[in-house]
């Protein structure tokens, strides 16, 4: 992937102190990118996230992935080991201005979020015609 074309950064931080759930320590969920001609397939890792705890957000050329997990330990057991020591997922992207923010579509599958992100319609590829004179 091009990081110059897809994404021009990532960051952990996202600076709304309005809203304090976002402020919040939170785990990096793994993420890989795949870019083609047409733009960008994103595929989030998210083990123990419930669809109606994940959200996604596009604002302001941020694209947002948040999600809450649902770890239930049974009652009256307590943890001797954990390794998942926060109970939420979160990254967020600056989109590139070749990506079409508002055409992002997404599905979530077993614990994966894909997301598609087509480029401008103007920075696709497409075929002339020509035409016999």
């Amino acid at each position: 992937m091009n990081n110059e074309t897809a994404m021009n950064k990532e960051t952990a931080d996202i600076t709304n102190p309005a809203d304090s759930a976002r402020n919040e320590a939170a785990m990096l969920p793994p993420v890989d990118v795949i870019e083609d001609a047409n733009g960008i397939t994103l595929y989030a890792d998210l083990p123990g996230v419930p669809k109606d705890k994940l959200s996604l957000h596009v604002e302001g050329g941020n694209l947002s992935i948040e999600g809450e997990l649902a770890l239930d330990m049974p009652e009256g057991m307590d943890a001797t080991h954990a390794e998942v020591s926060l109970p939420r997922y979160r990254r967020v992207f600056t989109l590139s201005k070749e990506l079409d923010a508002d055409k992002v579509s997404a599905e979530f599958n077993q614990g994966v979020l894909k997301l598609r992100i087509p480029k401008v319609a103007h920075l696709q590829p497409r075929k002339v015609e020509i035409r016999v004179a």
